[in-house]
């Protein structure tokens, strides 16, 4: 198996502004405009068992509200009725209702163990969408841009089982066949799962194919991969050509054996396999790691393989087509001076020589949970020593010495951030092996979006305390560009507590948070001025301005949906779809 590179996301340096000095607070006001729903929207609120993060994450902070990236200013939303509601925006002030353009066949609200119903607009004439309750639907649209021409009509439907939501589609040609290719987000129980939420997450990509060209119908599952992780992914895409895929997670997904769940194993063979020994121990320190294997009495040095890569690592004991230990590092190492031994007491040894000096490894081999790591003595009493001024019988005993105790206060919510080892992987869409890894470490995942709809959605991730806007570049050599950056947002949106939804404009004029509440920030880039300005403590003139506005709506319904595009941002709540006009039309 070839291994996975280990890559970087490359900042633009023009991008960056490090002359920027916030926002303005603007009190021009924003036009906004409301219109009233017929029937409240289908909102599916969490159950009893549905207690863990995974399952807020995934379903109780899921946008109900969808944007058709192929035709702007156009919203949808399924209703209680189990209606697929549009609203198309042409003029501001004569706003229409919103009209029916689908109709679930199953009722909703006769299902208790369903989700929220889901739609993602595959392509200019092609929707996904599932009712929730575990059906999906393949439907033919016509061009959605003209009412005339728009018919929604059902070519595929298959009952999945389990409810699900769709995290994404695409429309591609396989082997001259019209192909599209959906992902399927489950959160699912774990009977064997007792030390952790006893819950895993499935990303289940599903490929439908045309296989009749005499008739429109004629559409299969052609194929089913399951990958399977223990934290709901921030952002999962297939690629345009339906060639790889894409996933931001906390934790790392792998492919379940055969496309089917892993855990298909009987209880008892789960259980015998938890009482084993690990299969190798590891150790580190700032700059090496040491690996340990046990070997039986009868190896010998001729039966042992070991081949280093700067991010692969393989161990094959006896059968050097077998590797008892293969897969992609954490991180990279010097592959040439790394080496191995055999100690007296029948021990293999594996020295590996980090490239990076410092920064500690949270697991040796991605995704490996058959090894145990064994903390470094030197390492256990140098963090102990550090760590020794924090702990004490008394309040601050000695203010005056050179550590004091740790102050909390003195950190900003901006400093904190739990999922230091987010990364971001690409699967092969044949195999399904990581062929890329990028350890985003603290660049913290903020939001998605989609710049232009043939393309893969855009990512955006704090970098310090901007917000960095990639593009995913599949068919390019570095696979993520760099595209856009809004300037303090990754500080500002760290102080905004009550935040549920962020989101941009397409062509990057500004970025919008909204709160669970009425409330609506909104940051423009920064633009010269047309008067003359000075800073009055440098006594210098400030060529351009960004400014930030406030939008509160009159309502105390919670947000459900938020959605922005060049001109407008769309709220919706229970019974109100809010429209905020932010720029007018170029």
């Amino acid at each position: 198996m070839e291994a996975a590179a280990n890559c970087s996301l490359r900042v633009k340096r023009l991008l960056l502004d490090p002359k920027f000095e916030g926002y303005k607070l603007s009190l021009e006001p924003l036009a906004c405009y409301q219109v009233g729903l017929d029937s409240p929207v289908a909102e599916v609120k969490l159950r009893d068992d549905q207690y863990t993060l995974d399952h807020m994450r995934a379903f109780g902070m899921y946008n109900y509200l969808h944007l058709d990236p192929w035709y702007q200013d156009n919203v949808y939303y399924v209703d209680q009725l189990g209606r697929v509601m549009n609203l198309s925006i042409t003029l501001d002030t004569a706003l229409k209702k919103p009209r029916e353009v689908f109709r679930l066949p199953a009722d909703l609200i006769a299902c208790d163990n369903r989700l929220c119903a889901s739609v993602h607009f595959t392509s200019s004439t092609w929707v996904t969408l599932s009712d929730g309750t575990g059906r999906l639907y393949l439907i033919r649209t016509g061009k959605r841009g003209d009412g005339s021409c728009e018919k929604w009509e059902i070519l595929f439907n298959e009952e999945f089982g389990s409810p699900f939501v769709i995290v994404h589609s695409i429309s591609f040609l396989q082997s001259d066949a019209h192909s599209v290719g959906v992902l399927l987000l489950r959160v699912e129980k774990d009977e064997l799962d007792v030390q952790g939420s006893g819950f895993h997450v499935s990303l289940e990509w599903v490929t439908i194919t045309k296989t009749t060209k005499e008739s429109d119908h004629g559409y299969e599952i052609s194929k089913r991969r399951v990958l399977q992780g223990k934290s709901v992914p921030h952002y999962a895409a297939i690629e345009p050509s339906g060639d790889g895929l894409m996933v931001i997670s906390y934790k790392p997904y792998a492919l379940t054996q055969n496309g089917e769940d892993k855990h298909d194993k009987s209880e008892k063979e789960k259980a015998e396999e938890n009482k084993k020994e690990p299969l190798y121990y590891w150790q580190e320190t700032e700059e090496d790691l040491t690996v340990t294997f046990q070997l039986p009495e009868d190896f010998a040095k001729e039966d042992i393989r070991v081949r280093f890569s700067p991010g692969h690592l393989s161990v094959a004991l006896k059968d050097p087509l077998s590797p008892v230990l293969e897969g992609t590092l954490f991180s990279s190492i010097d592959h040439e001076s790394s080496t191995w031994i055999i100690k007296e007491n029948n021990s293999l040894e594996i020295f590996l020589i980090k490239k990076e000096v410092g920064p500690s490894w949270p697991e040796l081999i991605v995704g490996d949970s058959r090894g145990e790591y064994v903390m470094d003595p030197a390492k256990s009493a140098a963090i102990a020593e550090r760590l020794t001024h924090l702990t004490s019988d008394e309040m601050n005993p000695d203010p005056n010495k050179e550590n004091p105790p740790c102050n909390a206060q003195e950190l900003e919510e901006c400093d904190i951030f739990l999922e230091d080892s987010t990364s971001l992987c690409r699967f092969d869409g044949n195999t399904f092996n990581v062929t890329h890894v990028v350890n985003l470490g603290s660049n913290q995942y903020l939001f998605s979006t989609v710049v232009d709809p043939k393309e893969m959605p855009c990512f955006c991730l704090r970098h310090d305390v901007d917000a960095l806007l990639w593009q995913p570049r599949p068919d390019q050599q570095d696979k993520w560009e760099h595209i856009s950056t809004f300037n303090a947002l990754g500080y500002v949106q760290a102080s905004k507590q009550d935040k549920k939804f962020m989101a941009c404009a397409p062509n990057h004029s500004y970025s919008a948070l909204c709160e669970c509440l009425r409330r609506v920030f909104i940051y423009r880039q920064p633009t010269p001025l047309s008067t003359v300005l000075y800073n009055r403590k440098e006594g210098r003139q400030v060529g351009q301005v960004a400014k930030q506005l406030v939008a509160t709506l009159e309502t105390h319904d919670p947000v459900l949906g938020f959605q922005a595009t060049n001109e407008r941002l769309f709220v919706l709540t229970t019974k109100v779809l809010f429209i905020i006009k932010v720029n007018t039309e170029n």
